[in-house]
């Protein structure tokens, strides 16, 4: 199964993380260490942060990215 994976940079060009979405729709998101940051479910339309918490109804898997 083939996986996209979109890099996501700051806004002067530095690489922030990667998001890694599957061929179902479901993204995983890793910053730049590749450490998992959290996850996005299709099926339940729903972000989820590294530790289960519900962060985001949608997609809001580029914003883990900049939570501490």
């Amino acid at each position: 199964m083939a996986i996209s994976k979109e890099t996501i940079r700051d806004r002067t060009g530095k690489i922030i993380g990667w998001i890694e979405t599957d061929h179902l729709g479901n993204k995983l998101v890793r910053d730049f260490y590749g450490r998992i940051k959290g996850r996005y479910k299709k099926t339940g339309n729903v972000t989820i942060d590294f530790y289960g918490r519900i962060v985001s109804y949608g997609d809001a898997t580029a914003g883990l990215l900049y939570r501490n």
